[in-house]
């Protein structure tokens, strides 16, 4: 992730009561919600495992979600135009034709060890895949790990354009998360969905988490944003606020493991399991229609 200056708070508890109210089946689902998350043991050992470049990234990401029970029918590697690594692609099938992509880039700029951006959302896929893969569901889940998201979102763009026409109108969510640990949740919302955002408050507001709107605007781009231009309403989740960029970590020496509070990022991926989980349930049909 790219960001330079501005930052402004929002009022995601706003915005979250007011499209609450024009879209009442985001909170219609009640008790309903079920998922499996691992241990913040296992999480912290997969994010542990950030080490060499991005080549073997991919491998450590592959092999990861491997160990979490994606097994080789539905674990694929999409190479990339212009890229040396490929994309990493885990589907868990659902149901219908419906589908939510979850993803997060896994290579890292050159400066650090690129912990927190963006190895912090990459090493969470396979722990998000855990959480829900052992529940029914409607909708077939994919799980993509970008390549080169730091030159210019090459691996998204390759994904994205790739996508027929039945595939976009068939793609209910895209959640991107880019840059976690660093502070407790934040949503980009002037870059995200407002059903999305809505119901992604509405899960932290059940399960007692934390989550705040904080929009970073002149920013270069997240991978999200190939989604958006294909009109696939999408949301991003992050960590940044005023003072953790103002400590200079991204793109620098100072990315390393022991600038993640591990506290704050467990429960980033606790949310995120349950938030998952919980979009299953949600009807898209009026916003999706009216985007397309």
């Amino acid at each position: 992730m790219n960001f330079r200056r501005r930052f402004s708070k929002s009022r995601l508890g706003a915005i979250a009561a007011a499209t609450l109210l024009m879209h009442s089946s985001v909170a219609s689902v009640g008790e309903s919600v079920r998922y499996n998350p691992v241990s913040r043991q296992v999480v912290e050992q997969r994010l542990g495992q950030y080490g060499g470049d991005n080549q073997e990234r991919e491998v450590t990401l592959k092999k990861l979600f491997a160990e979490a029970g994606c097994d080789s029918q539905h674990l694929s590697e999409q190479p990339v135009k212009g890229s040396k690594t490929p994309n990493v692609i885990c589907s868990l099938a659902g149901s219908s034709d419906k589908v939510i992509i979850v993803g997060a880039h896994f290579d890292k700029a050159s400066e650090g060890d690129g912990v927190v951006d963006n190895w912090s959302g990459a090493s969470l896929l396979p722990s998000l895949y855990e959480a829900i893969k052992a529940e029914p569901r409607k909708h077939t889940y994919i799980f993509i790990g970008f390549t080169d998201e730091e030159p210019g979102e090459i691996g998204s763009h390759f994904y994205v354009h790739r996508m027929t026409k039945a595939q976009v109108a068939a793609t209910d969510a895209m959640v991107n998360m880019d840059t976690l640990g660093l502070a407790p949740t934040e949503v980009w919302t002037s870059h995200s969905d407002e059903r999305l955002t809505a119901a992604l408050a509405y899960i932290a507001s059940r399960l007692k988490i934390q989550v705040s709107g904080m929009n970073v605007e002149e920013v270069g781009s997240t991978d999200s944003e190939q989604f958006s231009e294909r009109h696939i309403a999408r949301i991003t989740i992050h960590s940044l606020t005023q003072e953790t960029w103002n400590a200079h970590i991204l793109h620098s020496p100072k990315d390393k493991i022991s600038a993640i509070k591990f506290d704050e990022y467990y429960e980033t991926y606790r949310l995120l399991g349950a938030y998952l989980s919980y979009l299953d349930q949600i009807s898209f049909v009026p916003a999706a229609a009216a985007a397309r």
